[in-house]
């Protein structure tokens, strides 16, 4: 049974202290503060624990959630579920994974024996679910503390903004180690969302037309994926021109902004008249949520990647709801991280995927909180943290 969120509990082989490893992280105390950068120290190793040393961390709008208290987090926390590195140490049992691999970090670990993994979703993975919120690992323990005793909350079972992180072995996927890891930790989320979301949940074939609502770094790697899917038409759709420039750079073949062109109409007319095949929406905004299901075609396919509050209502034309249109929402491109990481970072090594021209800052630790203003404000669209080596 899980331990109570406000009951944390230790176990043999994973004492807070004693042989601890302290480290620096950058520590979120209260939603809505600028985190400050703190001495952590984790524990020793579980049996299937692994330590990654961070290399680089991506600034994703879902660290900004919990920022701004739109999503519940165990406080203090340590923030961060987009990043890689390299493994520092491991448990007496852990499996797939050896000392000196370079890795890339997978925020959704599984039991493998619920309802949802039988069913091969991991992503709605029971244990996963129910444990989130407290930011301990699966077991319920947490894996790291403040210096004076407090116990850490990680963010998505990982808590990556920091020089250290602790997770279970099947979070820590090995990749070839001449992927460069500022390049690499975009995989471990925004890539993995935008790109899976075209190859593994729409079917986008050869010669379709494919549409994405909201060029942000999920919406780029989708333009990508619809690309490496086949995808003869790529509409990218966004108000801001600098990010249409960065969809066409990356692939997409028809760009337009609401602001002065009808979507619709341009889908239409790529199509004779019916409409894009596929739309995967990243923008997470209602007006997007509603363009998505008018600019596809009767018997399409509407993919949701973009979020608003789970509070909040959004209306649609019944009518755009018509006509065998199939509407689905996909949170992490139905991934299977040893599969999928390692063949993205081939594809970026071959020049068939653009993660460069995704990175618009490269920060240190300390300038964490203007890195996630910067998000805010909607000038970056990943800023990543770069750590020593």
């Amino acid at each position: 049974m899980m331990a109570p969120l406000d009951e944390p509990t230790t176990a043999p082989g994973m004492t807070i202290g004693g042989a601890s490893k302290t480290f620096r992280a950058a520590v979120l105390r209260a939603p809505g503060e600028a985190m400050t950068i703190e001495e952590v120290e984790a524990g020793p190793l579980g049996p299937r624990d692994v330590m990654v040393k961070i290399r680089a961390a991506g600034l994703c709008h879902t660290d900004l959630e919990v920022i701004e208290g739109s999503l519940q987090l165990g406080m203090p926390a340590v923030l961060g579920h987009e990043a890689a590195g390299v493994v520092a140490a491991i448990g007496s049992e852990a499996r797939g994974v050896a000392v000196g691999d370079h890795v890339i970090l997978s925020w959704n670990p599984k039991c493998g024996d619920c309802f949802y993994c039988d069913q091969s979703l991991p992503i709605l993975c029971e244990t996963y679910l129910e444990n989130g919120p407290a930011g301990f690992a699966f077991d319920g323990i947490p894996r790291a503390r403040l210096a004076g005793s407090e116990t850490l909350h990680q963010l998505m079972y990982l808590g990556a903004f920091a020089e250290y992180c602790v997770v279970e072995d099947q979070q820590a996927i090995p990749v070839p180690k001449a992927m460069p890891f500022d390049r690499a930790a975009l995989i471990g989320c925004g890539v993995m969302t935008g790109v899976g979301a075209a190859l593994n949940v729409a079917d986008i074939r050869p010669g379709s037309t494919a549409m994405v609502i909201g060029c942000g770094a999920v919406g780029l790697a989708a333009v990508q994926g619809a690309v490496i899917a086949g995808a003869q038409n790529v509409i990218a759709v966004d108000l801001n021109e600098k990010r249409l420039d960065a969809a066409c750079n990356m692939g997409a073949t028809h760009r337009v902004s609401p602001k002065h062109s009808s979507v619709e109409e341009l889908a239409r007319s790529l199509t004779n008249g019916r409409g894009a095949d596929v739309v995967m929406e990243s923008a997470g905004n209602e007006p997007a949520f509603r363009l998505s299901v008018e600019a596809v075609r009767p018997g399409g396919e509407v993919i949701w990647l973009g979020k608003t509050d789970v509070d909040k209502d959004v209306a649609f034309r019944w009518g755009a709801l018509m006509q065998e249109k199939r509407i689905r929402r996909s949170s992490y491109g139905n991934t299977r991280p040893r599969r999928d990481f390692p063949m993205l970072c081939q594809k970026y090594l071959d020049a068939q995927l653009d993660l460069d021209g995704l990175i618009t800052d490269r920060i240190t630790l300390e300038q964490i909180n203007e890195g996630f203003e910067a998000l805010r404000r909607g000038e970056a669209i990943r800023s990543v943290i770069e750590f020593e080596a």
